[in-house]
């Protein structure tokens, strides 16, 4: 049953207040895929447009505390905390991002974990679009998730 719409088939906001508040926890993931002379621009700190890494993370932080501004019938949150972690990976080459979004509340977190990582990823695209254009935003999803009445969430 898709919970966001009403018996007319209607757009509704899910009415939250007959549950328990309780702990709420979500990790999301990504990557930004690039060349590795790009790359390089990244980890040697030669990106013209300033420190990509940091940028993305303030980026993705700012942008979970406004998913409900982003997203319709997302539920404004009060967030405890948000961490990202970006790291760069010669391997593949690019940046893999992980965003970690905790709450006490009636309704879980992974949109704004979803949208932390989504961008932190834009960010690092728009800071080096200039030197690379086919860089890709690729695997973003909900790695865990625990809290409330359906559990633990954990993907393959």
């Amino acid at each position: 049953m898709l919970t966001h719409f009403d018996d007319q088939g209607r757009a509704r906001m899910v009415d939250v207040s007959g549950k328990p508040a309780t702990a709420r926890r979500a990790v999301a993931q990504g990557s930004v895929v690039m060349r590795p002379e790009t790359l390089a621009l990244v980890v040697e700190g030669r990106a013209k447009k300033g420190d990509v890494l940091a940028v993305a993370r303030l980026a993705g932080i700012m942008a979970a505390k406004r998913t409900s501004d982003l997203i319709p019938l997302c539920h404004p949150l009060p967030i405890s905390s948000v961490s990202l972690d970006l790291v760069a990976d010669p391997a593949l080459p690019g940046v893999n991002i992980r965003a970690e979004v905790t709450t006490t509340g009636q309704t879980g977190v992974e949109m704004e974990a979803l949208t932390a990582v989504s961008v932190a990823a834009l960010t690092v695209y728009d800071m080096l679009k200039a030197v690379e254009r086919s860089m890709e935003i690729t695997g973003i999803k909900v790695a865990h998730k625990s809290g409330g009445a359906s559990g633990i969430y954990d993907a393959d």
